[in-house]
């Protein structure tokens, strides 16, 4: 693959998982349940009033 190929996948999986990430908001919202997340170690629960609408992600 090419350095462009490979840009070119990357993106289409980053636009994926925001689209997947966008529905699960969606579904916990819905059901009312806690999104369950692993962060610095640590399990954290979100209540789904605090659940952020988009993704945030670094590089």
């Amino acid at each position: 693959m090419t350095k462009e190929e490979i840009q070119e996948e990357n993106e289409l999986i980053r636009i994926g998982l925001e689209k997947a990430y966008v529905k699960l908001v969606k579904f916990k919202k819905e059901k009312n349940t806690p999104l369950v997340v692993y962060k610095s170690g640590k399990i954290v629960i979100i209540k789904p009033e605090d659940i952020p609408p988009v993704a945030n992600y670094t590089r």
